[in-house]
């Protein structure tokens, strides 16, 4: 987690208590899928301060720059509302006409095209980018955006060797003179994650969607990431919203077989007298890898909900009837 003094990133306690705390994730606020106007996405960022929430996590691919630059937006306003923030490189962002604009699940972003570019060169300037839209002079996370295999498929050999000779050595740069409290990747696939791991001195990683209750295949990595002293933010808790109540998985419809763990699991929190999303975001958030719980909001109702959510009593039980029904990794640490 984030440590206002010193701005340091620690990994989690190994307190049975402890529930790491919540942070936002901003594709919403840059249209992800649905548009919403800045006086929304700023009663958003208005709720999250208000409800404890001191972390954001952005992107220059999130609304090509909308939703940094609504976050920047709200830092003018309100200079008191110290937001800790992490942003992305590995993209850049060039102008184009609003008929260029390329489709990305954003609905009405800014008029640009995301561009990848791992070098050391499009890493500084899409930084330099990122903290203009931002409005800051540093930002306390800078994480490597998408390097893996489902992202570039064939290149991707080619992407994690650019990232490892030229971005990772690039970001620490920044680390060093001050510009970036910490470094680390934001990434779907652990995979690429234990490859870094060993190569690169990381502070951090994102992880999104590869540990939940749907998907824990990514235990291994946090019980790796925990002994090297590497903080995960947990992401895409309810993977792209089956477990709260959608119907799609990992951004796509749900198969058949997520669809009845997902029923399984439900039923399970029922008798318990717990939401399924509650269950699913402490889940992650009692992990002792686990330094934040990132949850993508865009209304003030939404951060209410999600902050209730992480407030509720889980009890024990639930956790030890889902390990009894296999529907918890066996070797994975119970949240109790």
């Amino acid at each position: 987690m984030i440590y206002r003094s010193g701005k340091r990133w620690k990994p989690g306690s190994a307190d049975a208590e402890r529930v790491a705390p919540l942070g936002v994730g901003t594709a919403p606020l840059g249209n992800l899928y649905r548009a919403i106007d800045d006086r929304e996405a700023a009663a958003t960022l208005e709720a999250a301060w208000q409800g404890g929430i001191g972390f954001l996590d952005t992107a220059p691919y999130y609304g090509h720059g909308l939703s940094e630059r609504r976050i920047g937006d709200h830092r003018v306003q309100h200079p008191d509302r110290d937001f800790a923030i992490s942003t992305k490189v590995g993209r850049r962002l060039e102008p184009c006409a609003p008929a260029d604009v390329p489709a990305h699940g954003f609905v009405a972003p800014l008029p640009a095209r995301p561009v990848f570019d791992y070098s050391r060169d499009g890493v500084l300037r899409a930084f330099d980018a990122s903290l203009a839209r931002l409005r800051v002079e540093r930002v306390d996370g800078l994480l490597l955006h998408d390097i893996g295999r489902l992202v570039h498929g064939d290149r991707a050999p080619a992407v994690l060797a650019q990232a490892l000779d030229e971005a990772l050595p690039a970001m620490a740069d920044l680390k060093a003179e001050g510009r970036v409290g910490a470094i680390g990747l934001g990434v779907n696939e652990w995979e690429v994650c234990h490859e870094v791991l060993g190569r690169a001195d990381l502070d951090v990683v994102l992880l999104a969607g590869r540990y939940t209750l749907l998907d824990q295949s990514a235990r291994g990595f946090l019980d790796r990431a925990r002994a090297r002293g590497v903080a995960v933010i947990a992401a895409g808790l309810f993977n792209s919203g089956l477990l709260a109540g959608g119907a799609t998985y990992d951004y796509e419809p749900a198969p058949p077989e997520m669809l009845a763990r997902r029923d399984r699991l439900a039923a399970v929190c029922a008798r318990h007298g717990v939401e399924l999303p509650a269950a699913a975001l402490r889940f992650a958030a009692r992990h002792p890898a686990v330094a934040r719980a990132l949850v993508g909001l865009r209304s003030p109702a939404e951060v209410a909900q999600a902050v209730a959510w992480h407030a509720a009593d889980v009890p024990a039980d639930l956790w030890l009837e889902l390990a009894d029904e296999g529907l918890i990794d066996e070797a994975a640490p119970l949240p109790c």
